[in-house]
């Protein structure tokens, strides 16, 4: 009886040497010895098969992330944080991948919004000696790990571009160990270095440029500790462009005088739907997760996003920012362009609802979700700790309710509780304005004529006099607004510098 489908391939050995072999085994003790394995266990404890046939970069990055331990910041399934291959779509979205796979640029541009450390090269960015001194480094310590992009067809193998992280090095035969996540297809395998180099020295027909491969480590920190910006929604390329474009030329005009006139400049032609563009970045739980009681990693977590708010409402930058939005002109505008959304009740409908699409495992779906009612309350503090504020929701859909709680950073000393439906001074337009501004790159303000006004802006929006915590966020949201920028003008693959 004929079967469908194909199992497994036979690996063409050589050039390859399968692990599992004998010989395979040799290389893998020799290297042991030698110090070259290091990273090979941390990256097999989370070794994982692509769930789909063109899911290899995914799977590659998703694997080498959980390995360095960097927290996603949000839930994959149940209570879990988690790296899967489903969570990687802030650079592609994941139906193209599935059909097309994905360039080498974007898994670099995902790598980066997961929160980790990334150098990338192209083959003619570097050279073989390079590469074979970072892959020697990387297989000494757990802390680094390298994955390659490369044509399966200089191994002889069927296909053409794949990606898979390398687990090791044995340094006497020069050979890399390739942990290739088509489990299905091949199993691990040691490679001659020289012949990988020649397999990432190919071109990329989808993009013209040659492969490579990237060096992925973690971060001291978490980035995005409150504040992140999104291209979910499909207005993010309007305002991506005003910000790196338009505002620019918007400040070349005679008419800034002052401070106010500058930010006036701005603020007057801000898109409607900027707060979709900048989030500040909400941690949320189950109800049945904790009671009233937090976690210290929860404790900790939201007393940082506490100081990086209280940091920010003491810029100077900030007392500007507030004069102008509560003058009579932009009182208006502020809530066409934020709405309600600022006040507790409407956050924690949006955010118990995408939390409850994340804790059930779906997320992206949170429109499936209806808020039935919300209540702002606060934890008392026990044992001289600090009280917390908690928005409580009850989201429904058609198989049932979910509780889901929303753990609220408050930037006052002594915050209150549950003033008509206000808790403190949680995030808001205010402040969330005050952090794009700091982030917009030092270039955006050269171009008032204004040399006073210039010296005055340039003072209040540098960043190397902000606190290193506040300093580290807004660093990081301006290597996400250059990014999207280069999404926006389809220039990921040709520039690889994210930071």
């Amino acid at each position: 009886m004929a079967m469908a489908g194909l199992y497994r391939r036979i690996l063409p050995s050589p050039p390859a040497i399968d692990f599992a072999s004998s010989e395979g085994k040799k290389l893998f003790t020799e290297a042991i010895h030698n110090g070259t394995m290091e990273g090979f266990f941390k990256l097999i404890s989370y070794f994982q098969t692509q769930s789909e046939p063109a899911y290899c970069g995914l799977a590659s990055l998703s694997m080498v992330l959980n390995a360095l331990a960097i927290d996603p910041g949000r839930k994959w399934k149940g209570p879990w944080r988690w790296f899967d291959e489903n969570m990687l779509d802030c650079c592609e979205p994941l139906e193209k991948v599935k059909d097309k796979g994905i360039p080498f640029g974007k898994v670099v541009c995902l790598a980066h919004c997961a929160g980790a450390n990334v150098e990338a090269f192209r083959t003619n960015q570097s050279t073989i000696d390079d590469f074979r001194k970072y892959v020697m480094a990387c297989s000494s310590s757990d802390d680094c790990h390298v994955i390659s992009s490369y044509n399966r067809g200089t191994f002889y193998q069927t296909g053409t571009g794949h990606f898979s992280p390398i687990g090791g090095y044995h340094a006497e035969g020069d050979m890399a160990l390739i942990l290739d996540v088509a489990r299905f297809k091949y199993p691990p395998h040691w490679v001659p270095l020289g012949l990988l180099w020649e397999a990432m020295d190919t071109v990329d027909e989808s993009t013209g440029l040659r492969r490579g491969f990237m060096l992925v480590s973690r971060r001291q920190r978490a980035p995005a500790l409150l504040y992140t910006l999104s291209c979910k929604h499909e207005s993010w390329i309007t305002t991506a462009k005003y910000l790196m474009d338009d505002v620019p030329t918007l400040l070349s005009s005679d008419d800034m005088k002052n401070v106010e006139n500058v930010l006036s400049a701005v603020f007057t032609s801000l898109p409607s739907d900027f707060a979709e563009f900048i989030k500040w970045v909400a941690e949320i739980r189950r109800k049945e997760d904790g009671d009233q009681v937090l976690s210290e990693e929860e404790k900790g977590r939201l007393s940082s996003k506490e100081d990086v708010l209280k940091q920010v409402q003491e810029t100077g930058l900030y007392k500007h920012v507030t004069n102008i939005l509560s003058s009579e002109k932009f009182v208006c505008q502020v809530k066409q362009t934020s709405g309600d959304r600022d006040s507790l009740s409407n956050i924690a409908a949006s955010v118990c609802c995408q939390g409850a699409g994340i804790l059930t495992g779906k997320s992206g779906l949170s429109d499936r979700f209806c808020c039935r009612e919300t209540c702002v309350r606060c934890y008392r503090a026990i044992n001289g700790e600090k009280p917390v504020t908690v928005v409580s929701g009850t989201v429904v859909n058609g198989n049932g309710e979910q509780g889901v709680d929303m753990l609220v950073p408050v930037s006052q000393t002594e915050p209150s509780c549950c003033i008509s439906g206000s808790c403190g001074m949680h995030p808001a337009s205010n402040d969330i304005l005050t952090a794009l501004l700091l982030a917009l790159p030092s270039q955006t303000w050269s171009g008032i004529k204004d040399e006073k006004v210039l010296e005055a802006i340039s003072g209040l929006v540098s960043t190397d006099a902000l606190p290193p915590l506040l300093q580290e966020e807004i660093l990081h949201l301006r290597g996400q607004l250059l990014m999207l920028k280069r999404c926006k003008d389809n220039k990921v693959e040709d520039d690889l510098g994210f930071t």
